[in-house]
This record gives C-alpha cells, sequence and structure tokens, in this order.
C-alpha cells in the first residue's frame, strides 16, 4: 500500500533542545482537518512518526505518544524504534516501517512554525575582600577584586506543531490538528520534559475524542 499524499519534506526543528529545560503550559489546539469520510476508524495498529532534526526530539515525543495510545488500548510503534541516527528519514523508510509492522494507520508530528525571542540575563558577580592592617592606628587597607561571569540568555518559544492521521488502505490524510505552545528555556534550568508529556497527551486526547482509535 502506498500513501500517495505522505510528505516527503522534513523540517528541521531548532538548533537548540527545547524540550530540554524548558516549561510549558497545555498546547492550545485547533482541528484543521475534520474526521474524513474515507477514515476507516478505529485504527488498531499505528505507526508513530515524528520529524524534527533531532534524533532525541523525535524519539522522546515518539515514545510518549505510543505508551499513551498503549494506555487506551491502541497498539503503536515509534519509528525511532526501528531506525538509528545513520537511517535515512525519507518516505521510503517510513513506507517500510509500514509493511513491516502491519500498520493500517500513519499518525505523523513535524513542525509548522516557531517564533523566539532571547533575553539577555546579567549574571551576579562574585567578589573578595582582602584586608590588612596599615602602620596607622585603625586605618586599614582593603583590596577587593570582582568576578563577573559571561551574560547568559532565556528565551521564549512559540511552537506550532502539525499532526496528521494517514490511513494507509485509503491512502490518504483522513484527520489534523495544530497544536501552538508557549516555551519558556532558561539558561539555568535542568531537564524538563512537561513539553514533551503535554504535547503527547493533547495528541492522544484528541484522537480517542474523534473515535480514531479503539477505546
Amino acid at each position: 500500500m502506498v500513501l500517495r499524499n505522505f510528505r516527503q519534506r522534513v523540517l528541521p526543528v531548532f538548533g537548540i533542545a527545547v524540550f530540554l529545560g524548558a516549561c510549558s503550559a497545555g498546547p492550545q489546539i485547533t482541528r484543521t482537518q475534520p474526521l474524513a469520510e474515507s477514515a476507516d476508524s478505529p485504527y488498531q495498529k499505528i505507526l508513530v512518526i515524528t520529524l524534527y532534526s533531532s534524533f532525541d526530539s523525535r524519539r522522546y515525543l515518539e515514545q510518549e505518544v505510543v505508551r499513551r495510545l498503549a494506555e487506551l488500548g491502541t497498539e503503536a510503534v515509534a519509528s525511532t524504534s526501528m531506525m538509528d541516527t545513520r537511517t535515512p528519514v525519507t518516505r521510503a523508510t517510513f513506507m517500510a516501517m509500514v509493511n513491516d509492522i502491519g500498520a493500517d494507520a500513519v499518525l505523523v508530528t513535524q513542525m509548522a512554525s516557531l517564533r523566539t525571542r532571547g533575553t539577555v540575563v546579567d549574571m551576579n558577580p562574585e567578589a573578595t575582600v582582602n584586608v590588612r592592617p596599615t602602620m596607622y592606628y585603625n586605618v586599614f587597607s582593603v583590596d577587593t577584586k570582582e568576578y563577573v561571569e559571561p551574560q547568559a540568555v532565556n528565551f521564549s518559544h512559540s511552537m506550532v506543531l502539525l499532526t496528521e492521521l494517514y490511513s494507509v488502505r485509503a491512502a490518504e490524510v483522513v484527520w489534523g490538528i495544530q497544536s501552538e505552545s508557549k516555551i519558556e528555556v532558561s539558561f539555568d534550568r535542568g531537564r524538563d520534559l512537561s513539553v514533551v508529556r503535554n504535547e503527547a497527551a493533547a495528541i492522544t486526547r484528541y484522537l480517542s475524542r474523534d473515535g480514531l482509535i479503539a477505546r
């Protein structure tokens, strides 16, 4: 089976890892395509694909979507579980996966747009003070050294993801949503995968709500 409308281009995600050191509220969801009449839902086995330039970012989101689909009783396979960083990210690669696992649907998430604003942050200086007595009564010599770190940058991102579901039998897109997230990335925050969890939760929630997966 050939998915004729499967997008062949891969939109790169931004250079920094947005899914690390980030905090975000849940995404705002807009349906870009309601359930098509040609949809043969509910789907039983779904190949989950994320199209980012970062393999790790792709893997994080795919695994979270697969986990949540499993909780809803639908079998799904992450494309990154069937490839490594050297595997070509091409239509032929994904079509081979569809055939290998016998998928009846393909879920594709990719970047639709990204706006980024950086804010320079001044760092706190550190100082050392050396006090020494002098030959005069109650008079001291004070040497002060101040060390100032280079400035840091905090980032604010407005990220829009497009998620589409392809029917293998119909060979076309049968459903789609767009999710917009506001993400704050601070220079001093550790790893935070809440953005991934929020996106995966929104995607699977709408798949279930629209009757695309078995409940």
